[in-house]
């Protein structure tokens, strides 16, 4: 067979039956059905068959061609398998997920739906294929050959465009999530995108940030160092807290204080923990992060910058690189039988030699003042049943596959909740612990999830769709703060006031960096109050 006809047909293949998610997405379009409508369908198909053929006439070589078409099959399949399966989407942020999940990350997605899929998908044409010789064509024919399918396809991009441009436009305007769906030229771009993100962006160095960072007033001739507890939390959806006014009870411990301060309104600047842990530890904000021409140093850094200790524990893939100047702990290797069944902990491991990991920092910092920040696998799906211990299993009967969408939705939604019951427990022994420390700290909590999660609305599980598209599920987080009364008094802050001030007020991961800052009394030109959302509680007290 010639090579260009193997193009033409593995492009058509792909086009068709590898793209059935963004087929149903047209379908949905309104004036489908119509013969105008049928025509754009028609045009859009030879749209993406083109320029799966232009993409494979650049890699249709003797030696190249069958590679080629193996990787491109593969990535359609498994691409239709999760955007039939999760309604997701596929670009940069998504792939950078993928590369950044550990092994029991990626464990969890496995299932024979998955196996069944991809074999469907891939088989056909790749048997096919091994069993038809191509023919052989010298370098000038191979040349001349390629160049014309190239010129072909194009030309067939340009008609197809020229055909049904209005309609194309308006398609791709105000239904963006199309272009994300197009595979696996999706994936193909977002890979370009990664890999050409150096030229972008100089990613060989961390800028300096905060070298000028100093503790403040408060920290002169204190009595007791502040001990500040940060709790990165997972996969956390704002609507499903109890606390936050949700139908089901899933933070009875929480719910039962009276000096928590919880802000209902609070938003994630990514739809993923690859994307949101970089930027809610960044003084870029959402805008500024993704826009940025260079990496800087976090959080962390500045708060090491400024004399305190700094201590990381994580009980899930890493802290994105946020930390990697300052280090990390990892739960991996406990050993735990009632925490870490499976291979597997659940958060409240991270208490265990808690005190110990914190005695083992420097001396003169713990003096001044420490930070922790503990890393959740909180709500990680798509196996939620196993982020809860059984006595938190509130809420029955549980969707127990990792192919959520063989699960009625209520079961998919009992296993999310108790998982969330299950961050309930672990916040409650935080705050006994930090209760605990108050004979020689004063101490603090504040836990924020870096994203939401879709637990089945309009066909759409997990998370990390783009965030100009992602429901709002993705992007509305639970962020909660408790501050002792020590606390309190050191910063000049009330739980009263800031749980009028910031029970709707909106807030963003934007806020965070700053926040932290201020609470710590840590002063460096990188601070901005305007972004320090317990400002507005500070300057009343500090006045009287």
């Amino acid at each position: 067979m010639h090579p260009a006809w193997v193009v033409v047909l593995v492009s058509t293949w792909l086009a068709t039956a590898c793209n059935v998610p963004l087929w149903q997405e047209v379908a949905q379009l309104p004036g489908q059905g119509s013969l105008r409508g049928w025509g754009f369908a028609l045009a859009f198909a030879l749209i993406v068959a083109a320029g799966n053929a232009a993409l494979l006439s650049l890699l249709a070589w003797r030696w190249t061609l069958k590679p080629a078409v193996l990787v491109l099959v593969l990535m359609a399949a498994f691409g239709a398998y999760f955007m039939l399966a999760y309604g997701i989407a596929i670009d940069a942020s998504m792939l950078v997920n993928v590369m950044q999940t550990d092994v029991k990350e990626a464990g969890d997605l496995l299932n024979l739906r998955m196996l069944g899929t991809v074999l469907i998908l891939a088989a056909p044409p790749l048997l096919w294929l091994y069993r038809r010789p191509v023919q052989r064509l010298t370098a000038l024919r191979h040349v001349a050959h390629n160049g014309l399918l190239l010129v072909g396809s194009i030309a067939v991009i340009v008609v197809c465009l020229l055909l049904v441009f209005q309609d194309f436009a308006s398609t791709m305007r105000n239904h963006t999530k199309l272009r994300y769906l197009i595979n696996p030229l999706n994936s193909v771009y977002a890979l370009g995108n990664i890999a050409t993100k150096p030229l972008r962006m100089d990613t060989s160095k961390i800028l300096p940030l905060g070298r000028d960072a100093q503790l403040g007033a408060s920290y002169a001739g204190q009595a007791k160092p502040p001990l500040l507890v940060l709790v990165l939390g997972e996969t956390g959806r704002s609507g499903n807290f109890g606390l936050n006014g949700y139908e089901r009870d899933t933070t009875p411990r929480l719910s039962a204080r009276k000096d928590l301060v919880s802000a209902r309104n609070a938003w994630s600047c990514g739809t993923s923990t690859a994307a949101s842990v970089p930027c809610m530890y960044s003084h870029l904000g959402r805008t500024g992060y993704e826009g940025r021409s260079a990496n800087y140093e976090s959080l962390i850094d500045v708060l090491h910058h400024a004399g305190l200790a700094v201590l990381w524990v994580d009980n899930q893939s890493g802290c994105k690189g946020v930390c990697d100047r300052v280090g990390e702990t990892s739960t991996s290797t406990q050993k735990d039988p009632a925490l870490c069944a499976g291979g597997e902990c659940l958060d409240r491991v991270m208490l265990k030699d808690l005190d110990a990991q914190i005695a083992a920092l420097p001396a003169e910092q713990r003096q001044r003042g420490t930070v922790v920040v503990m890393h959740q696998m909180g709500s990680h799906g798509p196996a939620y049943y196993k982020r809860s211990a059984p006595e938190n299993k509130k809420f029955g009967p549980e969707c127990t596959s990792t192919a959520l969408q063989e699960c009625q939705r209520e079961q998919v939604v009992n296993a999310y909740d108790n998982s969330i019951v299950e961050t309930d427990h672990f916040l409650d022994s935080v705050l006994q612990w930090l209760g605990a420390q108050e004979q020689h700290a004063q101490t603090a909590m504040i836990y924020v999830a870096d994203h939401g999660e879709s637990l089945g609305e309009n066909n759409i599980y997990l998370h990390g769709l783009p965030y100009s598209i992602a429901p709002d599920v993705q992007k509305h987080v639970p962020w909660i703060t408790w501050l002792s009364p020590a606390m309190q008094a050191r910063t000049h802050l009330t739980t009263g006031c800031l749980q009028q001030d910031l029970g709707e007020r909106r807030i963003t991961h934007d806020h965070y960096f700053h926040s932290v800052l201020g609470l710590m009394d840590v002063k460096t030109e990188a601070y901005n109050t305007e972004l320090d959302m317990f400002a507005a509680c500070r300057k009343p007290a500090a006045a009287g």
